[in-house]
């Protein structure tokens, strides 16, 4: 982790800026791909398995048969962890519903709007490195809220030609309505355009591999919407005297082993915080599986010294982070002063993996600074916010002169009401 003391503010702008890579040289392979999935449909999608995930498949689609036999292999600990994780998410996401609500604007001019869920949707879950049947959740149980008729996943096959049990289990939870063996850009592809067994969808959500944000990227040129720009995963932590050195490092290498691209920093305003942090990094990263990765990603991290709280939120607001905890002992004073996070974890208490897995709050977020202009994923994430106006005769007249003057103001010539 690199560190720096007291920096100029003229500096942060540097500071704040993620490690990236050109990821436009990725662009001329993945429409080749793209290319190839539209015009051999699953036989593409067959070849790619084969290429890419090594495994000869006979069928893209998940059976009954094994969605079943996958349930008997998740373990009953799990399968209770997985619908707590369910209710908490489900309960949360259920609160964000807005009711519709009728306005006349003047008399005999009434509108108002209503929130229709999108008909079909694409659920990316990696499973590569990590089967990430959080992520699942995250996504699967606002659409069934939202009330999204189609949810077809995608999600790549290990080399047996299996998909992870819980990713199984926790597809059937949410009833979710087609699943398919295809990942990297080529499942963004089948989704996007639609094959023989995968309809095109209306909007793709999840995260994945740098070839897959930039599929996700391309298709949304084509008119297919996602999610969210999406990129390495990050947390900044804010961490004063009275902060647990040992909290602070799990929370940073909770994010630092997703993978050897993410991101953490750390902020405070004592190098005796920064020193203690540091030690415990070294000592939990020894007994991390994923030490790899984690390592890599501290190396591309920041601890950084400031002169005071102020300068911390300062700094925070600057970065933008996907997640952001305060683990100082007043943070209710500084909640207000919070304009630019994708998620927000307060106090000693309150570790960024609550919110990753079972709390409620959605993990799907803006990251690489986009959390300046972007949410989290959420309920409103699967609808359209329409809206509606009903005019009667008398509200016409009422509201007729201020349309006629308007249009003509702009060169426009409108038909009077007899």
């Amino acid at each position: 982790m690199l560190k720096i003391l007291n920096p100029a503010k003229d500096t942060w702008a540097e500071l704040v800026k993620r490690p990236t890579k050109n990821l436009e040289e990725l662009e001329p392979g993945i429409q080749a791909t793209f290319d190839l999935v539209k015009e051999q449909g699953d036989d593409a999608l067959l070849q790619l398995a084969e290429k890419f995930d090594g495994v000869q498949l006979q069928s893209l689609l998940v059976t009954e048969q094994e969605i079943a036999a996958a349930e008997l292999k998740v373990p009953q600990e799990l399968k209770e962890a997985i619908l707590q994780a369910y209710s908490n998410i489900q309960l949360f996401h259920t609160q964000q519903a807005e009711p519709v609500k009728q306005v006349e604007t003047m008399l005999g001019v009434t509108c108002w709007r209503k929130s229709i869920p999108i008909e079909k949707v694409g659920l990316y879950i990696p499973g590569g490195t990590a089967p990430l049947f959080s992520t699942l959740l995250m996504l699967g149980v606002p659409a069934r809220i939202a009330g999204c008729k189609e949810l077809v996943l995608c999600t790549p096959p290990s080399k047996d030609g299996n998909i992870h049990p819980a990713i199984l289990y926790t597809a059937s939870l949410l009833g979710v309505t087609r699943i398919i063996k295809a990942g990297g850009a080529q499942a963004i592809a089948a989704m996007a355009f639609g094959t023989e067994s995968v309809p095109a969808v209306y909007k793709i959500f999840g995260p994945g591999n740098q070839y897959v944000t930039v599929a996700k990227q391309l298709v949304s040129k084509a008119g297919v919407a996602i999610d969210l720009p999406a990129g390495p995963s990050e947390v900044l932590v804010m961490a004063d005297e009275t902060a647990n050195p040992a909290f602070v490092a799990a929370d940073l290498l909770s994010q630092a082993e997703h993978g050897a691209d993410s991101q953490v920093v750390l902020l405070t305003t004592s190098e005796n915080v920064l020193q203690k942090v540091e030690q415990e990094l070294q000592a939990q990263l020894e007994v991390l599986p994923r030490k790899e990765f984690a390592a890599k990603a501290l190396s591309n991290s920041l601890g950084v010294v400031l002169q005071s709280l102020d300068e911390m939120l300062d700094f925070s607001n600057l970065y933008a982070p996907e997640h952001l905890i305060l683990s100082v002992s007043n943070f209710e004073e500084f909640l207000d002063g919070i304009t630019n996070a994708g998620s927000v974890f307060l106090g000693h208490f309150t570790p960024e993996a609550a919110g990753d897995y079972a709390s409620g709050t959605n993990h799907t977020l803006p990251t690489n600074g986009y959390a300046r202009a972007y949410s989290g994923v959420s309920l409103d994430s699967f609808v359209k916010k329409v809206t509606f106006q009903y005019i009667t005769r008398e509200g016409l007249q009422n509201i007729g002169k201020t349309i006629e003057t308007m249009a003509e103001a702009e060169g426009l010539k409108l038909t009077k009401m007899p």
